[in-house]
């Protein structure tokens, strides 16, 4: 998908509408929605929280997400992905030093190198996955990753691959339930006070050519 292209939308479940692409206008729900979900990880390189958020707003790739929206339009479900070196979360060195000034942006791009996942040559990395709290038990989750696949199946991607922290079991539990396998965890207990967690661990998932009809946004 070209950072042109339109979103595009299909119902899903009642009122409920799966929609690839931020729909323009939605750039604060999508980032409150990453903070509510990452923000203390994200505290140290893009905080204060208001100013974390307004920054993820401003430099969202609109092409690189899939949302779920409310009967309202508003955003109660997202997922983002890396392809090509091109993730739903940008913004360039240049743009950190801009927002919080040399002194403090330095330090701050050194926390961001943490979080840089590069994917390989056919392969999508998932770039974050969050749902609204009044709505998760609902199945969004797995309507999110189901989507993604059907996005890394239709650009020819083999695997998709994530990483989950040990202190979201939930989040790994979603994953495992839709074929993801963990491959490798890197313990980092000189996060764990900064950061809220002591491992991380890289799973990864197959792609099929059962994926293609997962996602047919007609």
């Amino acid at each position: 998908m070209g950072s042109s292209q339109e979103p595009t939308e299909r119902y899903v479940s009642g009122a409920a509408r799966l929609c690839r692409g931020i729909p323009e206008g939605t750039e604060r729900q999508v980032a409150a929605l990453y903070w509510e979900a990452f923000g203390r990880k994200l505290a140290g390189a893009l905080g204060p929280p208001g100013r974390g958020r307004a920054f993820l707003a401003a430099h969202l790739h609109r092409d690189r997400g899939v949302v779920v929206l409310d009967e309202a339009g508003g955003v109660i479900g997202v997922a983002g992905y890396d392809i090509e070196g091109r993730a739903l979360l940008g913004g360039s060195a240049r743009n950190v030093l801009a927002r919080y000034g040399p002194l403090r942006g330095v330090p701050r791009l050194i926390l961001l190198a943490l979080f840089a996942r590069k994917p390989a040559r056919g392969e999508l990395v998932m770039d974050g996955i969050c749902v609204a709290a009044a709505h998760r038990g609902a199945g969004i989750g797995g309507l999110l990753l189901r989507e993604v696949a059907a996005v890394a199946a239709e650009n020819g991607c083999s695997r998709i691959r994530l990483d989950v922290v040990d202190a979201n079991p939930r989040a790994r539990a979603l994953y495992e339930r839709h074929g993801f396998r963990a491959v490798r965890t890197q313990r980092t207990p000189f996060l764990r006070k900064l950061m809220g967690f002591g491992a991380v661990t890289t799973m990864l998932r197959p792609v099929t050519s059962g994926d293609l009809g997962e996602g047919d946004p007609r």
